[in-house]
């Protein structure tokens, strides 16, 4: 035969393990815990879960830090390049090849921060508010569940990735970079507008990352349902590399909707954090910026932002999912 029968491939794809007993439970594999393993729920699995959190964000932000930059610059000036490839080039001859990683150091730090409070408190809100509501209503209302869990925890995130983004914005949408580091730019900011600088962006990082993350969540845990729905057998058939690959696919599939829906917010934090005035409140700096630039305006970039973010949070549960995985726990989504 030419070619594999569908069977064949469904076997392949198949791990040669039992399938587990089946757990009333609303979350999968909620059975007792195997000795030596990592108990669900405990506090070694939130900690778990924290780290996975800043090893999926931290060096997957950081990794397209190119991009970001020229998506900043661009949102601030949309005249400035004419695409991603003129922009390196011009960058580079201007700044030297370290220029298209400006911003590097905050984008790191802040995002690590913030990956370990976006899927640490993730997974304990979800866990507590599940049991606050009770099993019936969590399963019936389960999208819901997602997305209030989703927002509580991002929250919180943003508070930790506040100051670092604001250092990383400035010093990417100024030519040349504010800071020469990130912690040179801490001490600027600091210096020139005390420690309230590095939160005038809270609010508008909260108004693009709350949305941004409930719908990474939400239609990442539903994405996923929906491929296992279509899939012959059940989750717990396939092999930890099919689950993962499963996940990095829901993944990319939920950074697009998630460009789309916090671009405008995005493009508001760009130039908040590089034109907004001293003395000037933030609805004062909004109205102005939104005068200047328009609707039009705030959608500027998003092509760019959509490669980005779609590629961004398919690794990122690609890499949430296989730690996880390595450590001996369930990957996300679908209790088919």
């Amino acid at each position: 035969m030419l070619f594999p029968s569908v069977n064949t491939i469904n076997t392949a794809f198949k791990a040669p393990i039992e399938t587990p007993s089946k757990s009333k439970s609303f979350f999968v594999n909620a059975a007792a815990p195997t000795p030596g393993k990592i108990e669900l729920f405990s506090p070694e699995y939130y900690y778990t879960c924290t780290l996975g959190g800043i090893l999926a964000c931290g060096p997957t932000h950081t990794a397209v830090t190119p991009l970001d930059l020229v998506k900043c610059r661009r949102q601030v000036n949309p005249a400035l390049y004419k695409g991603n490839f003129q922009a390196w080039g011009s960058i580079i001859k201007s700044e030297g090849f370290g220029g298209i990683f400006t911003g590097v150091g905050a984008t790191f730090i802040g995002y690590s921060f913030q990956g370990a409070g976006k899927y640490g408190f993730y997974e304990l809100f979800k866990k507590k508010y599940a049991d606050l509501v009770g099993e019936e209503i969590a399963h019936k209302y389960n999208t819901l569940l997602y997305l209030v869990a989703s927002a509580s925890a991002e929250v919180i995130a943003d508070v930790l990735l506040c100051p670092w983004e604001a250092i990383k914005v400035r010093t990417q949408t100024t030519i040349p970079p504010f800071a020469s580091s990130v912690f040179d730019g801490y001490k600027k900011i600091v210096a020139a507008e005390g420690f309230g600088g590095l939160y005038k962006g809270l609010s508008p990082l909260w108004a693009r990352q709350v949305p941004y993350t409930m719908v990474k969540f939400a239609s990442f845990e539903k994405t996923v349902e929906q491929i296992y729905k279509t899939l012959p057998g059940e989750k717990a058939d396939y092999s930890m590399l099919a689950q993962t690959g499963v996940s990095f696919l829901g993944g990319y599939i939920a950074g697009v909707f998630c460009a789309v829906v916090s671009h405008p917010a995005d493009v508001m934090v760009s130039k908040i954090n590089a034109e907004k005035q001293a003395g000037e409140s933030m609805g004062a700096a909004v109205g102005r910026i939104y005068a200047k630039i328009g609707f039009g305006g705030l959608w500027n970039g998003l092509p760019v932002r959509i490669v980005m973010i779609g590629t961004l949070t398919g690794l990122q549960w690609l890499i949430y999912d296989s730690f996880k995985a390595a450590v001996g726990l369930p990957t996300t989504g679908s209790k088919k």
